[in-house]
């Protein structure tokens, strides 16, 4: 298995692991082992989960969701390859930061919310349902820093606007790129070098 796909394995079952709910103390482990379990744990491929046709969000609302369906696909469109939206990017963060710390989570849903706050100031409503022009320019005036001037000496300052959108984007370009499809688009065969794993088969009691 490629180095790649391992990261997005571990990563995935780490955040599924971190979403069970702690045991209890004095709570029997033993008959309660196989509900325990992770999908990864059990053999598997819990990543389908994220394709279900009932799919809803652990973390965001629905207004951050599609907001980030919108955005993800502006950044990655579909050409001749499938883009960001068919990717799942906008459930695979989703998955991720429903397990993450609070910090984590309070930093990308300010960043995404900034993208509203400047939708609201510069064209009167939020991104997700400004005009696809209006949407363009938004992001191509977040994408660049302000620099500083060359006439007055002017050094460059801190760019808030610059900043909420490069780690949007560092966060959908992650996601994409730890998806099939994304990790077909760096060369990927889609061909594994193991099977899927499969958790311990032996009785309780004959471990040696």
């Amino acid at each position: 298995m490629k180095r790649r796909e391992l990261l997005r394995a571990g990563a995935f079952a780490g955040a599924v692991a971190a979403l069970r709910p702690p045991i209890a103390h004095g709570q029997d482990t033993k008959t309660k082992a196989d509900a325990e379990l992770t999908p990864a744990q059990s053999g598997v491929d819990a990543s389908n989960d994220l394709a279900a046709a009932g799919w809803k969000p652990k973390f965001f609302d629905e207004h951050q969701n599609e907001t980030l369906i919108v955005l993800s696909e502006l950044i990655i469109p579909a050409t001749d390859t499938p883009g960001a939206k068919e990717a799942l990017t906008n459930r695979y963060i989703d998955l991720v930061l429903a397990a993450e710390k609070p910090e984590a989570q309070k930093a990308f849903l300010n960043s995404l919310s900034f993208l509203d706050g400047e939708g609201m100031r510069r064209y009167k409503a939020a991104f997700r349902y400004l005009k696809r022009e209006d949407q363009d320019d938004l992001l191509h005036a977040l994408a660049y820093p302000k620099a500083g001037s060359g006439w007055t000496g002017e050094a460059a300052t801190g760019d808030p606007s610059h900043t909420h959108f490069e780690f949007l984007k560092q966060r959908i370009a992650g996601a994409y790129y730890s998806s099939a499809i994304g990790e077909k688009e760096l060369g990927w065969d889609g061909a594994f070098a193991h099977g899927p794993y499969k958790g311990c088969d032996h009785a309780e009691g004959t471990h040696k």
